[in-house]
């Protein structure tokens, strides 16, 4: 999906407070290693983040940016190492028992792959039913078919009695990810997290996607990540964007000003790398192909130096701290004045 086939959306500004938070949260694992001399893998290095209702933000990043990490924290699948995560202002670390229960339904993930998400031997219908006996105990007998009909309608899946007893492997790709749309919606969640949604379904069916994603946010008005390695998508659909690179946020602020006026050479290089049929291929000078670097306890300056063709020796010795060069944008870049 080109820029040039995507309408910017209005750049909305909100003073409501966040629904849930990451503030300054590191997450490391262990590579490897006897006892004493382990390596440790920092996938994310002090993100923050902030999700408000009726809103999307997007994380954008190549494989290995750390952006799944995040979701994963998010919905506490994962432990923070440092920092904090909190909904409504409550530390989810101290969240226990039923407060825990809730708190799972209350953020809720939507996956990459539809027919991996979705348990192959069962029906539509049990894939709906379930979470709403575990999550929503007030309905009985013909209320949670009514709720089942009702959700498949909202997602588009029409005649909604039709898709009950089919299973997984007898609907499309999209047609899957929208009923595991209507699941993650079954219980009634604040938080949507979106990773990667329409990557693994066919070109034709992702634009549908998205607007059913954008159409269920502003009515429900859920607070959602989205996460994807097309910036375009991202412009599209969120109103803000933080760009991800080696687990760090190296630029962040509204999705239209991020596409228009990118100031870090990362975000740069993710506009080039979108399609466009009115530029000519080019290789930008002095710029290397690499991968992520592994980031880890001992890791020095800013990450993408290996990459950059402004880096100096002062990129390899010291981290950049957050420069804001616009409303609500900043961008880590020791040269990003220049």
């Amino acid at each position: 999906m080109s820029l040039a086939e995507l309408e910017a959306r209005p750049v909305l500004t909100s003073n409501a407070d966040p629904v849930i938070e990451m503030d300054e949260v590191h997450k490391e694992f262990v590579l490897g290693g006897a006892f004493l001399n382990q390596t440790f893998l920092r996938a994310l290095s002090g993100v923050s983040l902030k999700l408000t209702r009726g809103r999307a933000l997007a994380l954008v990043g190549e494989s290995g940016s750390g952006k799944s990490t995040c979701a994963r924290m998010l919905a506490r699948a994962y432990e923070p190492s440092a920092g904090s995560i909190r909904f409504h202002g409550d530390d989810i670390a101290t969240f226990k028992g039923q407060r825990l229960q809730r708190y799972r339904s209350e953020v809720q993930m939507v996956f990459q792959d539809p027919f991996g998400s979705l348990n192959p031997t069962q029906s539509i219908g049990y894939h709906l039913e379930r979470p709403i006996r575990l999550h929503r105990p007030e309905l009985k007998g013909k209320a949670i078919e009514a709720e089942m009909l009702a959700l498949l309608e909202s997602v588009g899946l029409r005649p909604a009695a039709d898709y009950l007893k089919r299973r997984p492997h007898e609907l499309s790709g999209g047609q899957r990810q929208r009923v595991a749309i209507a699941r993650a919606l079954s219980v009634r969640p604040q938080v949507l997290l979106a990773d990667e949604p329409t990557s693994m379904l066919d070109v034709s069916v992702r634009l549908g996607i998205l607007n059913l994603l954008e159409d269920l946010k502003q009515q429900r008005q859920l607070a959602a990540l989205y996460i994807t390695h097309d910036i375009a998508t991202a412009r599209y659909f969120a109103e803000e964007t933080a760009v991800m690179y080696a687990g760090h946020v190296v630029e962040q602020g509204p999705s239209q000003e991020i596409t228009d006026n990118p100031r870090h050479p990362y975000t740069q290089l993710l506009i080039e790398a979108v399609p466009n049929p009115n530029r000519k291929i080019a290789v930008v000078p002095g710029r290397r192909a690499t991968d992520i670097p592994l980031w880890t306890r001992s890791s020095r300056g800013c990450p993408f130096v290996s990459r950059c063709p402004r880096a100096t020796s002062v990129c390899k010795e010291t981290m950049p701290k957050p420069v804001s060069v616009g409303p609500g944008h900043t961008a880590r870049c020791h040269h990003v004045a220049s």
